[in-house]
């Protein structure tokens, strides 16, 4: 685009760039008018001296005689200097903003080109934020794409969380988010149509992608998943923890491990050093499918500390929790979750250092016979 049709767009969407047009042609008016009726020129000669007059050049060839004529041409001049100078402080503003556009452009697609082991939330209506706040729970990087300006003003833009307003569905957008160096793409539009598109459109650029989407209504799942979804996930049935879960699950393992409570404080040390968490705790019975199952969250450093404090410090914590892990004769199993396979390995790999780790995403007739061995 070049120079004018800059300017030209500046002043469509610019009130004061059209005001200054009308401007501009009420003082043509008022010259060629004043020129015909005060001056006595024709209509060329008035055209003539309207635009030479306002452009301060005065050639001298009409000289205004009476009082009058000379008081038009004074204030013909006067507003041709100051259309000048408008023109001039318009045309400034309009470049600067435009260089500025580019350079705001330019340091977004810098930002974006450098973001790596991220994920990508497309949506930030109810259920975005909503896993959103999961993804910030786990210090996770996430670039947001919402259409919507709006929605973006309340969140802080920092090394970790890009904001990008734009529109997801448009090939141009999904192409600028380095998907094939991010961890998930997840999609959580209010509309089924857009999820659609924005699926259908990640899917065909990036084949490896790993894609969550919403689906408000049920009959959008099986279109969704035909698509290209690897997960297809209702927010009416389930919320925005789930969503995340779903999004995370190739980051995301299930671990199988025999320990007593005292160990339970350098688990917990070990998989904060990789920023890994323990998003629950499987108590495993011998014969039985289904474990019993606590979900734990995200805890902070404060929060573990003081979980393991009361553990030290309360007898009956203590009892309790003992119990429970002799019953199962201390096999149980977390899903843990961590930034990506690369620090999910190293914590893996020092608790089986360690000599707790009985196996990683193990059936149930694996676990089975463990809890059976175990037994006897």
């Amino acid at each position: 685009m070049n120079r004018l049709n800059l300017i030209l767009d500046h002043i469509k969407k610019d009130k004061e760039g059209i005001y200054g047009i009308l401007i501009v042609v009420l003082i043509l008016l008022y010259g060629i008018i004043g020129s015909i009726l005060i001056m006595k020129l024709n209509l060329y000669d008035s055209l003539y001296y309207t635009i030479i007059t306002i452009a301060t050049v005065g050639y001298g060839d009409i000289i205004p005689i009476t009082p009058l004529q000379k008081i038009f041409s004074v204030t013909l001049a006067l507003s041709g200097v100051g259309i000048l100078a408008y023109i001039v402080t318009f045309i400034i503003s309009s470049v600067t903003q435009n260089l500025h556009d580019i350079r705001s452009g330019r340091i977004m697609e810098r930002k974006l080109a450098e973001m790596e082991n991220h994920y990508i939330l497309c949506g930030f209506g109810r259920v975005g934020i909503a896993v959103y706040e999961e993804l910030m729970k786990r210090n996770q990087k996430v670039i947001i794409i919402e259409k919507n300006e709006k929605k973006l003003e309340d969140i802080e833009e920092n090394e970790n969380v890009i904001l990008l307003n734009a529109n997801a569905t448009e090939d141009k957008t999904i192409k600028k988010l380095n998907i094939d160096k991010s961890l998930g793409v997840i999609v959580t539009t209010g509309s089924d149509v857009d999820n659609l598109f924005i699926v259908l459109t990640t899917r065909e650029l990036y084949n490896d992608a790993w894609i969550v989407s919403r689906a408000s209504k049920k009959e959008s799942i099986k279109r969704l998943k035909h698509a290209g979804a690897n997960k297809v996930i209702s927010p009416e049935a389930s919320g925005g923890t789930d969503i995340y879960f779903a999004s995370v699950q190739p980051n995301l393992i299930h671990l199988t491990e025999k320990h007593g409570v005292d160990f339970i404080g350098k688990e917990l040390e070990i998989l904060r050093k990789y920023n890994c968490h323990l998003e629950n705790i499987e108590y495993h019975f011998h014969g039985i499918r289904t474990p019993v199952s606590r979900t734990i969250g995200v805890l902070d450093e404060s929060e573990e500390d003081a979980f393991i404090e009361k553990i030290n410090s309360n007898k009956n914590v203590r009892e309790s929790l003992e119990t429970i892990y002799g019953t199962v004769n201390e096999v149980h199993s977390h899903w843990v979750s961590g930034p990506d396979q690369f620090f999910l390995n190293m914590a893996i790999k020092e608790l089986e250092n360690e000599g707790i780790v009985l196996g990683v995403n193990l059936s149930f007739d694996e676990i089975n016979e463990f809890t059976k061995q175990f037994k006897e």
